[in-house]
């Protein structure tokens, strides 16, 4: 399939489609394509989108065409604001993932087929795949960890086992070599007795993971890997704290993570300037605040995480990590909510991890044996499930606003 205008032998320019489709043989077949340059640049977005937030993505991305499951369509504007489509991408650009949409202006990350290539090879070697493992892909394929499972699975030459919604029996049936989950999904594996020794390798990404749910994984026999990263970085970048081959991290005066390597993304989709707001050099300045100890990333919380309470800064991700070794909490997520007195009052949501939740004093007696008193919770919620996003994620602004 041609890709792009070509002139003494190099393309000048690429195609680029919008791929909605589900985890399965069509999206993996078009990532293949894209990645080895036979076929156009894709951007995956999930068919189980509300039209509001398609038609929003769409515009932002300016595709040449959309790929469904009824065929190939020329990309038309959907809005009289965006007059154009069909803007070519770098020819070196393989995958756009969509980050945001659902509200204001979205945010679309232009990663290179190098970038993926070295990302799934380097977690190929960290991780010891043996030539012929399989990997299974649970997680949506919109999302740069869904992808990232394929593109290891390209990589090492096999078929992905693809699951296009988790289900732990199935996963536990699969026969996949190694698995990529994030802590709710792990933790549903545990509950249906799942035997984790089968797999080489389980990566642990999306969300800070309780030590209680690491712990239970090792004793059913899990190999989990911690995994830092985002779209901008292809997914995880630094594993149980190491950075991947040829990838460094580093920390400013202001805290927050840098970043830098051949795994970098090249830019947001049609936003130059916000791009330049990101890059310092050769760093992505990510939205993240952490510390690199004896060579290992510590990932403290986001930026926009960290809680104004009575004049004194919390970072909630620091909150949630005590909390995450509290015995009674199986799933926990910090955040601030608006207070008349405080500004904002520290919250901790929480599951239980068996019959009894644990009462408000207590958990505040656990954060202030370790950190200073005001970090502490003023309010607990209990809840059966945290909220999540498509991506696994919790849901944060739902939980903020209680």
């Amino acid at each position: 399939m041609f890709s792009g205008v070509v002139y003494a032998g190099q393309i000048m320019d690429r195609r680029l489609h919008a791929v909605i489709a589900p985890p399965g043989p069509r999206l993996f077949a078009a990532l293949a394509a894209a990645l080895d340059g036979t076929g156009p640049a894709i951007c995956p977005l999930s068919p189980d989108l509300p039209a509001p937030a398609l038609r929003a993505l769409l515009d932002a991305l300016a595709p040449h065409a959309v790929e469904t499951a009824d065929g190939v369509e020329p990309a038309r504007p959907r809005s009289a604001c965006v007059p154009i489509a069909g803007i070519p991408v770098d020819p070196g650009t393989a995958v756009l993932i969509a980050t945001s949409g659902s509200t204001g202006t979205p945010k679309i990350v232009e990663l290179a087929g190098a970038a993926l290539r070295h990302s799934a090879a380097a977690t190929l070697d960290r991780v010891g795949a043996a030539p012929g493992d399989r990997w299974l892909c649970c997680l949506p394929t919109s999302h740069i960890a869904g992808v990232q499972v394929l593109v290891r699975a390209l990589v090492a030459g096999t078929e992905p086992v693809i699951q296009p919604r988790f289900d732990p029996r199935a996963v536990i049936g699969a026969g996949a070599d190694h698995l990529a989950v994030v802590p709710t999904q792990l933790r549903r594996l545990i509950e249906a007795g799942a035997d984790l020794s089968g797999f080489r390798s389980i990566l642990l990404g999306g969300a800070a993971a309780p030590a209680g749910l690491l712990a239970a994984a090792r004793e059913r026999g899990g190999r989990v890997f911690t995994t830092y990263g985002m779209s901008e970085t292809c997914g995880g970048c630094a594993y149980d704290g190491v950075p991947l081959d040829g990838v460094r991290v580093a920390t400013g005066e202001d805290g927050r993570i840098r970043v830098a390597g051949p795994v970098l993304f090249t830019g947001y989709r049609l936003r130059p300037a916000l791009t330049r707001e990101v890059r310092d050099g050769d760093w992505f300045l990510t939205q993240d605040l952490g510390a690199v100890e004896d060579g290992r990333l510590r990932v403290r919380g986001r930026v926009d995480d960290v809680i104004n309470t009575g004049g004194e800064k919390v970072v909630a991700g620091e909150v949630a990590d005590v909390l995450g070794r509290h015995p009674g909490v199986a799933e926990i997520v910090v955040v601030g909510r608006p207070d008349p007195e405080w500004g904002q009052r520290v919250t901790a949501v929480v599951v239980p991890a068996g019959d009894r939740a644990p009462r408000l004093e207590e958990l505040r007696e656990w954060v202030r044996a370790t950190l200073p008193v005001y970090a502490a919770p003023h309010e607990l919620q209990v809840m059966d499930a945290l909220p999540l996003l498509p991506s696994g994620k919790p849901d944060r602004e739902l939980l903020r606003r209680g």
